[in-house]
């Protein structure tokens, strides 16, 4: 089905993000397209679309709103995805009362900014802020939870590690986090050989879903970036020597890893955060790939149970 907005017209349309405003035209037709609308959830929910501004960009920010919230579950997507894709987890948060405000980072689905790009991952951490600035223009309810996916859970980590007094007072959540993606030296070996000849090489789509829907949804999705840009990558490498070099934290994360992602180094990666976190509380499902906001029926519903046992 050809999608019934265009992004950049989309976001020059929208207003700055407040409670209340009726969704323009191809706002509606975004969220339908995407099933944000949630039509075959049954529920009654508030959800509204607008803009921010942080670190010099155009951000597209997104909130749901159940008829009595008793808590909040902010969303970071994962690189190269964006809000459209999170429709399972937003449904789970709504249906266990739980209020859900996210953004698409820089550079991806609706906001501004080089396709997919960051010059520094600091950008992350300034759009992370703005975004819990409008967690409490909204009067959003704490606790404030924060379920980030692969880079989205990067941003998370980075965070909470090294913001003691952050807002975000409830459980943090981590889907298949990024510390270092996997063939990490290869991929530095190459970063540095290609970086002064290309600004980016071609994108490659791989399986990292069990559900066989997933992949051409993806290759078909109009907000999908096509290239990996060495600016990224170049970003990445200096992060993972920042975060690696973190403090401890006394918090304790839920993490849910899955065991055939062939996307980031999940064994060295679960090692670094066991060391920076206080007893994280880790759920390993042997069957599952990288993203697991996309994975199986029956994937989703063994993590988000895990998860109800702390929310």
């Amino acid at each position: 089905m050809p999608a019934e907005f265009q992004h950049d017209a989309l976001r020059a349309s929208l207003p700055v993000l407040a409670a209340g405003q009726p969704l323009p035209r191809q706002a509606q037709a975004y969220q339908r397209f995407y099933g944000l609308d949630l039509p075959r959830s049954g529920m009654a929910f508030e959800s509204g679309l607008g803009l921010y501004q942080a670190a010099g960009f155009d951000l597209v920010a997104q909130y749901w709103l159940p008829p009595r919230p008793r808590a909040t579950l902010v969303l970071l997507h994962g690189f190269y995805d964006h809000m459209g894709l999170y429709r399972h987890v937003i449904e789970w948060a709504l249906g266990r009362g739980l209020a859900v405000l996210s953004c698409d980072l820089p550079g991806h689905g609706l906001s501004s900014g080089a396709r997919a790009s960051i010059a520094d991952f600091a950008h992350y951490q300034a759009t992370l802020q703005g975004l819990l600035a409008q967690a409490s223009r909204l009067g959003l309810p704490h606790p404030w939870h924060v379920l980030g996916q692969s880079t989205g859970a990067a941003i998370a980590i980075d965070h909470v590690l090294y913001q003691a007094d952050s807002p975000l007072d409830g459980e943090t959540i981590l889907l298949a986090p990024l510390v270092r993606p996997r063939a990490w030296g290869w991929s530095q070996v190459s970063y540095h050989a290609l970086r002064p000849f290309v600004k980016g090489i071609a994108r490659r789509f791989s399986e990292n879903s069990n559900d066989p829907g997933f992949l051409p949804f993806l290759q078909a999705d109009p907000l999908q970036p096509l290239q990996l840009p060495t600016a990224w990558v170049g970003a990445l490498v200096k992060w993972v020597r920042y975060i690696e070099a973190a403090p401890r934290s006394a918090r304790s994360p839920l993490i849910v890893q899955g065991e055939q992602d062939r996307t980031v180094d999940w064994r060295h990666n679960l090692k670094v955060l066991d060391g920076k976190f206080a007893a994280p509380r880790l759920l390993r499902l042997p069957q599952a790939r990288h993203h697991l906001a996309n994975e199986l029926p029956a994937l989703r519903s063994e993590y988000f149970s895990f998860l109800e046992q702390y929310l």
